[in-house]
C-alpha cells in the first residue's frame, strides 16, 4: 500500500494550513462574513473537488478531504471550514455530478470562487434522518414545479445563493418519489428564518427555510424527477468521506496545542509532560486522529475508485466525529481552568466537536449502517 504524498499534494497541505492560520486568527467568537469566505474561495478550499474546466482545482477525493484537513488544522473557526464542507460536498457536488450543462456553467464558477454561497435545504422539523418522511412538496406545472414546504437546520442557509432541495413529486413512489433542485435562493416564495443559536460551530450560520408557492424553472431540477434519494445519498457518500476530514485537521491542531502546554507549563517542580497520566492523555488523542486518519483517508480512496464507500465512510465518520469530542474533552482537563475559558480556545474545539456526531447521520444511524453492511 502506498501511504505517501507526492510533493505537489504535500505543498498544497502546507500553504493551506499558513493561508488559512494568516486569515482567521483565534478569537473568542466567530461571526460570519463574506470577506471571510471569498477568502476560502481564493484559497482553493471552496471549489476543491470542482472540475477545473468550471473553475475548481479538480482534486479527487483523497485530495479534497487533505485541503479540508489542513483548513481544519489552520483555521481556528471551524463553523466556517464546516460551512465550507456544507456547501462544497451536500450541494456543489451534486451540481457538479447531475446538473445540466446549462447550469453548471451558470454556478459553479462562482461556487468555487466564492461568489456564490450554497445551502443544503434537506432536513425537516419531523423527518430528521429520515428522508422518506419529507413532507416538502414539488408540484408539476408548466415549465417546471412549484415548492410549498419548510426545511429546517440548512447551513448557510441565511446568507445562500443557491439552495439545493429536496421535495416529493410522486408520493405514491415512497423513496423514488423525491426529486432534487438547485434554485436561486433569492426567488419569489423562499423565506429564512432567524439564524439559530448553537452550541458551537458559531462561524457557520444556520436556519429554517420555508418555500410558500416557490416557482423553480425545470432547468432546475438535478437528474431527472424521482432521482432525488439516489443524489442526496451521493451527496452524503462525498460528505461522510471527505467533510470529517476537517474534523482531522482540529485533532491535529489540538495536539499541537497540547504539546507546547505540557511541555512549558510547571506544577509541582516538574513540567506536566513529565506526569505519566498527562502524557498518556496526549498519547490517546495522537491514536484516535491517526486511527481516524487511516479509516477517513480508506473511504476517500474507495469513493475515487468508484467502489461503495458505504461501510468505510461510516466507520470513519464514527471514528472522526467520537474521537474529536473525546480529545477535545482531554485538551479541556490537560489545560485546566485555562481550558474553561474562552480566550484560549480551547472549550470552542469541545462546543463544535458535538455536533459532529449529530450531523450528516448521527452515531446511531452510522451504527445502523456499519450493522447493514455487515449483513445484520
Amino acid at each position: 500500500m502506498e501511504f505517501g504524498w507526492t510533493a505537489e499534494q504535500r505543498q498544497r497541505y502546507d500553504r493551506t494550513v499558513a493561508d488559512t492560520r494568516a486569515a482567521f486568527p483565534a478569537a473568542s467568537e466567530y461571526v460570519f462574513s463574506r470577506e471571510k469566505w471569498a477568502l476560502l474561495g481564493k484559497f482553493g478550499v471552496l471549489g476543491a473537488s470542482v472540475p477545473t474546466g468550471h473553475g475548481g482545482g479538480g482534486l479527487t477525493a483523497l485530495e479534497t478531504a487533505r485541503v479540508f484537513e489542513a483548513a481544519g488544522r489552520g483555521c481556528p473557526d471551524t463553523g466556517l471550514v464546516f460551512g465550507a464542507a456544507a456547501h462544497l460536498f451536500a450541494c456543489t457536488m451534486p451540481i457538479v455530478d447531475f446538473a445540466r450543462e446549462a447550469l453548471r456553467e451558470r454556478l459553479l464558477p462562482g461556487l468555487a470562487a466564492g461568489d456564490l454561497i450554497a445551502g443544503n435545504a434537506m432536513t425537516e422539523p419531523e423527518a430528521g434522518s429520515d428522508v422518506g418522511a419529507l413532507r416538502t412538496t414539488a408540484t408539476p406545472v408548466d415549465g417546471g414545479f412549484v415548492l410549498d414546504g419548510v426545511k429546517s437546520f440548512v447551513s448557510n442557509g441565511p446568507v445562500a445563493d443557491v439552495l439545493v432541495t429536496y421535495a416529493v413529486t410522486d408520493p405514491a413512489a415512497g423513496h423514488w418519489g423525491i426529486t432534487a433542485f438547485a434554485l436561486d435562493a433569492h426567488s419569489p416564495g423562499i423565506a429564512f428564518g432567524e439564524p439559530f443559536g448553537k452550541l458551537g460551530m458559531e462561524g457557520c450560520v444556520a436556519s429554517e427555510v420555508t418555500f410558500t408557492g416557490c416557482f423553480v424553472p425545470a432547468d432546475a431540477v438535478l437528474g431527472e424527477p424521482g432521482q432525488g434519494s439516489a443524489i442526496f445519498q451521493h451527496s452524503m457518500g462525498w460528505e461522510r468521506a471527505c467533510l470529517f476530514a476537517l474534523y482531522l485537521g482540529v485533532q491535529d491542531r489540538l495536539i499541537e496545542r497540547c504539546l507546547e502546554h505540557v511541555k512549558s507549563r510547571r506544577q509541582f517542580g516538574k513540567r506536566l509532560a513529565e506526569f505519566q497520566s498527562v502524557s498518556n492523555r496526549i498519547v490517546e488523542m495522537k491514536l484516535r486522529a491517526e486511527s481516524a486518519r487511516l479509516l477517513l483517508y480508506r473511504a476517500c480512496w474507495a469513493l475515487d475508485e468508484g467502489e461503495d464507500a458505504t461501510l468505510f465512510a461510516a466507520l470513519s465518520k464514527l471514528a472522526v466525529s467520537e474521537g474529536t469530542v473525546a480529545s477535545a474533552t482531554d485538551a479541556v482537563q490537560l489545560f485546566g481552568s485555562r481550558g474553561y475559558l474562552r480566550e484560549q480556545g480551547i472549550e470552542a474545539a469541545l462546543r463544535d466537536a458535538i455536533g459532529g456526531t449529530i450531523f450528516s447521520g448521527a452515531s446511531d444511524v452510522q451504527r445502523q449502517l456499519v450493522a447493514m453492511e455487515l449483513g445484520m
